[in-house]
């Protein structure tokens, strides 16, 4: 009986816990859940007090109105294509950086990572006004490439990775290049697959912001065939906000599957990323 009470008593601050995260999460999901059930509304029930959560009629219709009334598909190709590239560029400059800064010992590389490192200090609305200029010289205005090549270096992408590098245990190189291996098979063959979770991390959240992205969107596209699915949900508001409700909450639930399909695919990898990186400085 005492060893089951001692067993009881160590349980009860992990059962405490579980409870908490537990209702933590239930309490993030709560706004997810009323978009969901506000997409299957009719839109005049959509601004009822006290709010609802449960749906009142299943309007399944209010998503195909989002196919029928608006280009909506063409928005979501529009993001998946750019979100993709800057997710595979941003992964492959933020893994050869890294591994440059974890591997290769060179003059003033500290003073460049440090100077790499002050873009996360640096908002990007801070310097709207010559990335603006620098997008218009070369003729990439309205264009996909204006959302694209101003957010290939990821600098936090590159601290993470190179954090994460300087984990594995320099033999590896040594014994590489002792092998006639040169630097860039040894990034290649030998480190990188050893940094999936590291760039796993960096994918996900370079093709979540990306993804996300409304302020590159809002100043570099001009036409409807070139816009992103953000610009897309602002379309759907309508003129002083008089868009359907229920119609533009269907487009957000919508836009709400890939970053969750992302996630799910590289929960294992992220969680090895986010618990590894930084072990050792």
């Amino acid at each position: 009986m005492a060893a089951d009470k001692k067993d009881g008593l160590r349980m009860a601050p992990r059962i405490i816990v579980e409870v908490v995260m537990i209702l933590v999460s239930v309490f993030f999901l709560i706004p997810f859940l009323w978009a969901i059930s506000t997409s299957l509304r009719l839109p005049k029930d959509s601004l009822n007090l006290p709010p609802q959560f449960l749906p009142t009629s299943f309007q399944i219709a209010n998503y195909g109105s989002l196919f029928t009334l608006f280009p909506f598909f063409p928005f979501i190709l529009n993001s998946i294509v750019v979100a993709v590239a800057v997710t595979v560029f941003q992964a492959l400059f933020s893994t050869m950086a890294g591994y440059a800064f974890a591997r290769i010992d060179f003059k003033g590389k500290n003073l460049l990572f440090i100077a790499i490192l002050s873009g996360i200090m640096i908002p990007g609305q801070s310097i709207i006004i010559p990335q603006f200029l620098v997008v218009k010289t070369f003729g990439l205005m309205d264009t996909h490439w204006a959302i694209i090549l101003p957010y290939l270096i990821f600098p936090l992408g590159i601290f993470l990775v190179r954090q994460f590098m300087m984990t594995i245990p320099k033999s590896y190189d040594e014994a590489a290049l002792i092998d006639g291996a040169d630097r860039f098979r040894v990034f290649w063959s030998i480190i990188l697959p050893m940094s999936v979770p590291s760039v796993a991390v960096v994918s996900v959240m370079g093709f979540i912001g990306s993804w996300n992205n409304f302020f590159g969107p809002l100043i570099y596209l001009n036409t409807w065939e070139k816009m992103t699915l953000p610009m897309g949900l602002k379309v759907l508001s309508g003129f002083n906000g008089t868009g359907s409700l229920s119609v533009i909450l269907a487009g957000v639930v919508i836009s709400f599957i890939p970053p969750i399909l992302i996630y799910a695919f590289g929960q294992k990898y992220l969680l090895q990323g986010t618990t590894l990186t930084g072990l050792k400085s």
